[in-house]
């Protein structure tokens, strides 16, 4: 996602999960082209899982997801191009803050791409590296489990070559050799919501390649796998996963996007501000929306967590908090585990001005 105060790309247009995918990204605006598909309904029913899918005992799977159960994303700061540029930076008070408020969890998105080399062997930036090691070390010593993502490989949505994708299994071989000796509390993500030319059947077909490097150092590391168009759960009939016992599924949802993204800046037709939450009947369709995911997932025998869902600063207060109630209580009341985007950039459940949680986000988030 891109929350991003600058025009976002269309990367983030998660729509159909609706993460908006360009809430958090700077580069682009989301265009009707890219809407339509995004809002054509509810999932295609996935055809049954071969018996290759569905690994006989996926424990370690589920044990890492339920460390993921509140997770909120530490956005617009590594995945920026450099961090701070857009407006935030992380810090150990912030960390004090999450772990105190009851969060389990941070999923930390990187533009790792902007500090690696471009040709082999795509070497990391030392000093970028030392930065992400400090950041994993403050989060996991508050005992946070970690959510370490690639986010923004612009590149590769647009054109899913061999090439781009020797690229991110030359990066994902680095991060994976570097972190190997980490706790099962860190879980990788190898890529942030394909999308664009980035199909989720081409993403199903080069998947397990990008995995193989991760498990040449870590072979029972929980790693996290979502289908195309922005990880939206209407795609998820085009995902083939592979037979890895260790694989979480995970989906991002900002439905209605009229509403959680109204007067979104990134958005070249943004919807109008003033939206309430709920409409009628818009609970019981995302609850049927929610089903389809699990009618892939419980087959497959996979857990499943859901990285991004979040709602504008600009829509009302008391909106904001019933959606994210709303969402996170029907995610758990399905054993899923859930990543708020995002703690304090455009979709805030954290004043970062002010130094202190937004209230009514934050009870809707964490009471019971």
């Amino acid at each position: 996602m891109i929350d991003s105060t600058s025009s976002v790309s269309a990367r983030f247009v998660h729509l159909g999960p609706l993460s908006l995918a360009m809430s958090r990204f700077a580069p682009f605006r989301i265009t009707a082209a890219l809407l339509l598909p995004l809002l054509s309904g509810c999932a295609a029913e996935a055809a049954p899982p071969s018996p290759a899918e569905v690994p006989a005992d996926t424990a370690r799977a589920v044990a890492a997801n339920q460390l993921l159960a509140r997770t909120i994303n530490l956005s617009n700061s590594l995945e920026a191009p450099t961090e701070g540029e857009w407006g935030y930076t992380i810090t150990p008070e912030h960390l004090d803050a999450i772990q105190a408020a009851g969060f389990t969890a941070v999923r930390v998105p990187v533009k790792w791409t902007a500090h690696a080399q471009q040709t082999a062997p795509y070497t990391v930036d030392p000093a970028f590296f030392a930065r992400i090691d400090e950041v994993l070390n403050q989060a996991l010593e508050r005992r946070l489990a970690v959510v370490l993502d690639l986010h923004h490989y612009d590149e590769i949505h647009d054109d899913p070559s061999n090439a781009n994708f020797d690229r991110l299994v030359g990066i994902w071989r680095q991060i994976a050799r570097r972190y190997q000796n980490r706790p099962a509390a860190l879980v990788f993500e190898p890529l942030n919501e394909p999308s664009l030319q980035l199909t989720t059947k081409r993403w199903s077909e080069k998947f397990p390649e990008v995995l193989a490097a991760i498990r040449e150092t870590n072979p029972t590391r929980a790693v996290l796998v979502g289908p195309g168009n922005w990880n939206q759960i209407q795609e998820l009939k085009d995902l083939t996963l592979p037979p890895d016992p260790d694989l979480i599924l995970t989906v991002h949802t900002y439905e209605p996007y009229e509403f959680t993204h109204q007067g979104a800046t990134w958005s070249e037709n943004p919807p109008p501000t003033g939206r309430v939450f709920p409409r009628p009947g818009e609970e019981a369709e995302i609850r049927a929306f929610l089903d389809d995911c699990e009618a892939y997932a419980k087959p497959r025998n996979r857990p499943v967590f859901v990285g991004e869902f979040g709602v504008i600063r600009h829509a009302h207060e008391a909106s904001r908090a019933r959606w994210a109630r709303f969402m996170r209580t029907e995610y758990e009341r399905r054993g899923w585990s859930w990543g708020y985007w995002g703690f304090a950039a455009e979709f805030p459940a954290y004043d970062k001005v002010q130094g202190r949680w937004i209230e009514p986000m934050r009870a809707a988030l964490l009471d019971d």
